[in-house]
């Protein structure tokens, strides 16, 4: 069974698009976050939400 953990970022309606795909970016690239969830929200602000696996290690003694 997977685990995830998650984080929840808010992306303000004044950040431009090219800023955002940056941000998420380098989540990806060196916190191995994937994209789960964006929300667009009327004002046009943005709820995005990350995962990444849990790695459980097992105990071999």
């Amino acid at each position: 069974m997977l685990d995830y953990s998650y984080m929840d970022i808010f992306i303000p309606r004044d950040l431009t698009r090219e800023a955002a795909r940056q941000l998420l970016t380098e989540h990806a690239e060196y916190g191995q976050w994937e994209l789960a969830r964006v929300r667009v929200h009327p004002d046009g602000s943005r709820h995005v939400r990350l995962r990444r696996k849990v790695m459980r290690v097992r105990s071999t003694l």
